[in-house]
């Protein structure tokens, strides 16, 4: 056999084995490259979705959390200013109640003084008429003086 016809035989058998690797070999291969792709590709694509949101999540928490912190800074200003008018009423019914308490005293001296000027002058009244049936030596009738009884108290 010489060189060439070696060539030419195996120059055919080359292109039968590309045949054959064309027709049976590679297809399965390239599906499978191709699927491959197609999962990394999707892979990805995922991947940017998730991270697309949770950046968008972390902007909602950042919200939420700057809404949350001026709802608790008002309540908390809210709470402050009832409790400052509840402490102001408070001491504004103290004072009032102190304000009668001692307006009652007032009152309850101002009787208690107005009693004991009664209860002297009927003393004195009593006094003078003993001290006038010693000067005279005779019985006072206390039912005919009453009229100068009645003006001496309130002279007294």
């Amino acid at each position: 056999m010489s060189i060439n016809a070696t060539l030419f035989v195996q120059a055919i058998v080359f292109l039968l084995l590309v045949l054959f690797t064309m027709k049976f070999v590679w297809p399965p291969i390239a599906k499978a490259l191709d699927e491959r792709a197609q999962k990394i590709a999707a892979g990805l694509a995922a991947a940017e979705k998730a991270k697309a949101e949770l950046a968008s999540a972390n902007q909602r928490v950042e919200q939420e959390l700057v809404q949350s912190r001026n709802q608790t800074t008002t309540l908390l200003a809210d709470a402050e200013r009832r409790a400052q008018l509840i402490v102001e009423e408070a001491k504004g019914r103290a004072t009032e109640e102190a304000n009668k308490i001692v307006a009652a005293a007032h009152a309850e001296a101002e009787q208690q003084s107005v009693r004991a000027r009664e209860v002297l002058r009927e003393q004195v009244a009593a006094l003078a008429v003993k001290g006038a049936e010693q000067i005279l030596r005779k019985e006072v009738d206390a039912g005919v003086h009453a009229d100068l009884l009645d003006r001496l108290k309130t002279e007294l």
